[in-house]
């Protein structure tokens, strides 16, 4: 992974001058604006000269104008972690933290991720692409109910609906496809939540997370305060070691590097399966990343140090 290659420094000064880019124009704007905040307050405390910039459609001009020498990016959700910000970058010759532009676009594909995973070999739940047309007693029949219904290019559970009854597939699908053209219907995988960090070449120690909601939503993730976030997950060793390496498969073979995050759930049986990635995971104070760091004794600034260290 390129991110393997980074070199280590404890001078802040080796940074030059940084840009956070945060906020945005997806639906996760609120979130970034959170995640950014909190990045560069901590690259401040660590003496970065490091200077937030909230990413409207004049973003480029003024990076180009700021003598920026590399680019902390702290965007959630399309514009910021789709490849579009990365391109972008890779034209005005900045380094950059998170996946390439490829890495980045197929880690916000759901679909073409979840294809490339079964290439691989890689378990994710059986999926169909739904749309005005779709056979809902075919759909139900070929997959069962309950029913993930999501926006194949969203973040943060946005448009994610789960689905008990077959009357209700019409109303999940038209608020997804509000967000999306491309929506997907996903087996419902009934078990444990779990969520794997990849910082570098390493996998961060697994959290396990518990929602009294019936799945992990946007309220769970940002709003409530008592979703339940284990870590250590509670799994025995030989079975996290081989999630570690399951997550790390599924990041690669999507060509994501320097940092990251992989979704799973883990069924009755203690089979993972994959559901996402997250290219540029978020920051707030109920992220996760920062969780998994803090089970390796890497507290929130040392985090976003090293996490810039991979631009170097």
């Amino acid at each position: 992974m390129d991110s393997n290659n980074s070199k280590s420094t404890r001078n802040a000064k080796d940074f030059g001058k940084v840009a956070v880019l945060f906020g945005g124009w997806s639906g996760e704007r609120e979130v970034s604006l959170k995640s950014g905040n909190a990045v560069v307050q901590g690259l401040l405390r660590c003496g970065v000269d490091v200077h937030g910039i909230d990413a409207d459609k004049h973003v480029l001009e003024k990076l180009a104008a700021g003598g920026f020498d590399r680019v902390f990016i702290a965007l959630h959700g399309r514009g910021g972690e789709d490849g579009v910000m990365q391109g972008a970058l890779e034209v005005l010759g900045l380094p950059y933290t998170g996946s390439k532009v490829l890495g980045s676009a197929l880690g916000m594909d759901k679909l073409r991720a979840k294809r490339l995973w079964l290439d691989a070999g890689l378990l994710t739940p059986e999926f169909r692409v739904m749309d005005e047309h779709t056979d809902l007693p075919g759909l139900v029949r070929d997959l069962g109910l309950p029913l993930i219904i999501k926006p194949a290019h969203e973040g943060s559970s946005l448009g994610v609906a789960k689905v008990t009854q077959m009357d209700e597939l019409v109303t999940a699908w038209q608020a997804a496809s509000t967000l999306d053209k491309v929506v997907l219907a996903e087996a419902c995988i009934n078990g444990g939540e779990y969520t794997a960090t990849i910082l570098g070449g390493e996998v961060l120690p697994l959290i396990r997370i518990e929602t009294t909601h019936s799945f992990y939503d946007y309220h769970a993730k940002y709003v409530a305060n008592d979703t339940r976030y284990l870590c250590p997950c509670g799994l025995d060793s030989l079975s996290e070691q081989a999630m570690q390496v399951m997550a790390m498969q599924a990041f690669q073979v999507l060509d994501c590097s320097g940092w990251g995050r992989v979704d799973f759930m883990r069924d009755a049986q203690g089979q993972p399966w994959l559901i996402e990635v997250n290219t540029v995971p978020g920051m707030t104070d109920h992220s996760l990343a920062p969780m998994a760091a803090r089970q390796v004794n890497i507290e929130f600034d040392e985090l976003v140090w090293k996490i810039l260290e991979t631009t170097l």
